[in-house]
């Protein structure tokens, strides 16, 4: 079964990043799309500015014993952020906030399901990775549960360009979160910092030079507050899952977003509630028990490979010596010899292996 932690982490970032979306809508009244944007993810840098210094305060004042930190971001990282700040950081919010000015904050909450399905078939296309039958019946019960939660006639008609430019930035952030996993060993905290520094200096500068820009004012200071929680938080603990479950389990597991969306839609724009969001919940946590009891376990060999990551020696892949007392977990450069197992393991940063 898998570990609680990687599973418990998606899952709060699924529900953060979902409830964003109907409150982005709701600032899109006094907002322009591609400022908001902007906003979003320079809302995401600040607050994990100030969760970093005060985690730093804490640590010089010795509030946070045993405390380890995580691997820092290196030279050959670069471009697999470089690539994750393209598509996820710019180009998708753009294209959502452009989306969700054309169509109601609950159908583009339901859209939002897009993300998995694009996230699962490239991992497995693109990056190889494996995925059993539990977790395929797993993505299309999710899909199932967008379908029937998008079956609302009351909502009127959509037009076809909002739709398309939401499943276009699903597609960005698909590919954002497979790339991102490339990484998903290091300090998510400074993954999450350099994306949100970048992409929302990008954005906003963009918005002001198309005459879009923004002045100090509520809706902008709730902007940032949205973006710090509905993007940074929920982005850093995405990557923590990524870093325990791979791209196509974590990327199944995040269609919970739609719903967490949906519901809030309800409370925050008044949207109806509907007879098929109960069956919608329930096709969700159907799905989401089947990636949880999912076991997967046969011989595989590890490569000789050297990498730096917060470690403990009570796992079964870092079982090697220290000169004198260590606290866990700890982060170094340490190296994996050459062994041939069998262990019940998931697509992690030490498991991507070919099936």
């Amino acid at each position: 079964m898998m570990k609680f932690k990687p599973l418990s982490a998606v899952l709060a970032s699924a529900v953060l990043f979902g409830v964003s979306t109907p409150l982005a809508k709701l600032l899109l009244g006094g907002i322009p799309p591609i400022a908001l944007a902007g906003l979003l993810y320079a809302g995401a840098f600040l607050g994990l500015a100030v969760y970093r210094g005060a985690a730093g305060c804490a640590r010089r004042w010795n509030l946070t014993r045993g405390y380890a930190g995580e691997a820092p971001l290196e030279k050959h990282d670069l471009p697999w952020l470089a690539g994750a700040i393209l598509a996820g950081g710019i180009a998708a919010p753009i294209l959502l906030m452009l989306g969700l000015s054309r169509i109601t904050g609950f159908a583009g909450s339901l859209l939002l399901n897009f993300e998995a399905a694009a996230t699962a078939l490239i991992a497995v296309l693109l990056f190889r990775e494996n995925a059993g039958r539990r977790v395929w019946t797993a993505l299309a019960l999710m899909t199932s549960g967008g379908v029937l939660l998008s079956w609302n006639s009351g909502q009127g008609r959509l037009d076809l360009a909002g739709p398309l430019l939401i499943l276009a930035a699903m597609a960005g952030w698909g590919l954002d979160n497979n790339l991102t996993r490339q990484i998903s060993g290091k300090d998510p905290v400074q993954i999450a910092m350099v994306k949100g520094l970048v992409s929302g200096a990008f954005s906003l500068g963009l918005a002001f030079a198309l005459g879009q820009g923004v002045s100090p004012q509520l809706p902008v200071v709730a902007g940032l507050a949205v973006g710090a929680l509905g993007y940074g938080l929920s982005l850093v603990l995405f990557i923590k899952g990524l870093n325990g479950l791979g791209a196509f389990r974590a990327g199944a597991l995040f269609s919970i977003a739609p719903f967490a969306g949906a519901l809030a839609s309800i409370l925050v724009l008044g949207d109806r509630v509907r007879p098929g969001m109960a069956a919608a919940g329930l096709v969700m946590a159907a799905a989401v028990a089947l990636v949880v009891r999912e076991k997967h376990a046969h011989a595989h060999h590890h490569d000789p490979m050297t990498h730096a990551h917060a470690h403990v020696h009570s796992d079964l892949h870092h079982d090697h010596a220290h000169e004198g007392d260590v606290r866990e977990p700890h982060v170094h450069g340490h190296v994996h010899e050459v062994t041939d197992h069998v262990h019940g393991h998931w697509p992690d940063s030490g498991h991507r292996h070919d099936h």
